[in-house]
């Protein structure tokens, strides 16, 4: 066996700017997976580019879906993968099978475009359509990834009840909900989601992966948090909010955020603080809206760098039912692989892990259309063959091709906060480096109220070692705040509580 793989010839599919159809490149690597054929993913070599074996059939693949790339001899495949090697940021990881993949839609779908079932469709890469019942009823361990359609998992249709209260789509889509949640024993709409959200944790906890775009993914944890209480207004589902829900939130239930209200505002379609929608909406257009994604070393933290694999690090921003998602209500143990670059501070795609498994949500409706409104017609993909927002979809979808356990990660570089609450105007905090040679970092320390207003920016350098600094904070009422430090791309984020 040794001596037969020796001699293959392999194919390189390129995925930098020389490439033709970047999308369509992962599902020609898709089904050479299913196949069982070798691939390679080269992580953060050549935009991320794949090594296939050249075979017939790996290159009637590529013909046919106008793909571009380069035989390889033996020689030439081993000088590339030397040169990974030698690189340090850069890896070769085995892909080992095509991923079973699954899309969670509502039974009402069939009113929204979902970005990621366009951009599946496009490449050829198979999914199955799941709803509540099967999430409830099914085993989900058949399924390596999972994505969330367009989705209200608070149980109030999206809030459009306000501006399509009586239309058809609408009429039909409550109908519809009301139903399933009758036909599986439910008494309200809001329960049903509820356990959906509940069973889906359950599935990444056992190793799976969670993808989640648009109000899919802060409903998702809002509907997590409120487990126990009733934020959803009476125009929803007949019974008024529970006066006390804000104080009875749990955010230890929530995969990405905490410490945000919740809206029961029933003429708005916000569910909560974490949306940026509405203060973006003052500073934010297509000419400044971009976000940029954060560089991952593929040999320590792979997973991440598999995620941001792209031919672009500066990606055109997008809005949806939820644009971005707003900093200080972020987790600390999440990753935010992409932040707005220019005037908002805003987080666009962000992951973490849960027991066994992973999630990543990623704000926005769709990545080639800026501002979609309800009723528009899905973008033809067609057109942007090389689209580096839809990549960082798909770079999702083969993350489960590859075993890489999920192992803790091992922060180099650490913000701590030690005095929280604060309650003398004095903030002890400390930067450390524990990263080999690395002697120092200066940066610049930042405080931040939770409308992202500044209250306070200097300079700062971090030491190696623990060393605890004490800053002087300006006069800030009580209530929650975050500090952050910032060298070029290296971000490091606490929450603080100012008590008086």
């Amino acid at each position: 066996m040794k001596e037969i793989l020796s001699q293959l010839l392999f194919l390189l599919i390129p995925m930098d700017s020389v490439q033709t159809d970047h999308l369509k490149a992962y599902g020609v690597v898709y089904e050479s997976l299913q196949r069982e054929s070798q691939v390679q993913w080269l992580l953060n070599y050549r935009g991320g580019s794949y090594m296939v074996v050249d075979d017939e059939q790996n290159r009637q693949a590529l013909a046919k879906n106008h793909v571009f790339f380069e035989p390889l001899d033996n020689t030439e495949a081993t000088a590339i993968k030397d040169k990974i090697k030698d690189d340090g940021m850069q890896a070769a990881v085995k892909l080992e099978r095509a991923p079973r993949v699954a899309v969670y839609a509502p039974s009402a779908e069939g009113h929204w475009d979902d970005a990621v079932m366009n951009v599946l469709n496009y490449t050829g890469i198979p999914y199955d359509v799941i709803g509540d019942f099967e999430v409830l009823n099914k085993d989900l361990k058949k399924y390596d990834w999972i994505h969330l359609h367009h989705e209200d998992f608070t149980g109030q249709y999206g809030r459009f009840h306000y501006a399509y209260k009586g239309t058809p789509w609408y009429t039909e889509m409550v109908a519809s909900e009301e139903a399933e949640a009758r036909k599986l024993g439910f008494k309200k709409v809001s329960q049903m989601k509820l356990a959906v959200a509940k069973k889906l944790k359950k599935y990444i906890a056992d190793g799976g992966f969670l993808f989640a775009m648009c109000s899919a993914t802060d409903s998702y944890d809002v509907a997590l948090a409120a487990e126990g209480t009733d934020i959803v207004p009476a125009q929803f589902d007949g019974d008024p909010t529970d006066p006390k829900c804000m104080d009875k939130l749990k955010y230890k239930n929530t995969l990405a955020f905490e410490n945000f209200g919740v809206d029961t505002n029933w003429t708005v379609y916000e569910f909560s603080h974490i949306d940026t929608y509405f203060g973006r909406g003052r500073v934010m257009r297509e000419n400044n809206d971009y976000f940029e994604l954060q560089n991952y070393n593929a040999n320590s933290d792979p997973q991440k760098a598999m995620f941001t694999q792209n031919h672009q690090q500066i990606i055109k921003g997008f809005w949806g039912m939820t644009t971005g998602f707003s900093l200080a209500y972020i987790k600390d143990d999440a990753t935010i692989m992409g932040k707005t670059k220019y005037a908002f501070d805003e987080a666009r795609y962000i992951s973490g892990t849960y027991g066994k498994g992973s999630w990543c949500f990623y704000s926005g409706h769709d990545p080639e259309d800026y501002m979609h409104h309800v009723g528009e017609a899905a973008p033809d993909i067609s057109l942007t063959p090389n689209s580096a927002g839809y990549r960082l979809i798909l770079n999702n979808v083969l993350r489960p091709a590859a075993h890489i356990p999920n192992a803790p990660e091992q922060k180099s570089i650490a913000l701590e906060v030690y005095n929280n609450p604060v309650r003398d105007q004095q903030l002890r905090l400390a930067i450390t480096l524990n990263e080999p040679g690395m002697e120092n970092m200066k940066g610049t320390l930042r405080i931040y109220d939770l409308q992202g207003k500044e209250m306070h920016a200097s300079e700062m350098v971090a030491h190696d070692g623990l060393n605890t600094q004490i800053m002087e904070l300006p006069e800030m009422s009580a209530g929650l705040y975050y500090v952050q430090f910032e060298s070029g791309k290296t971000v490091l984020r606490k929450k603080f509580i100012v008590e008086k």
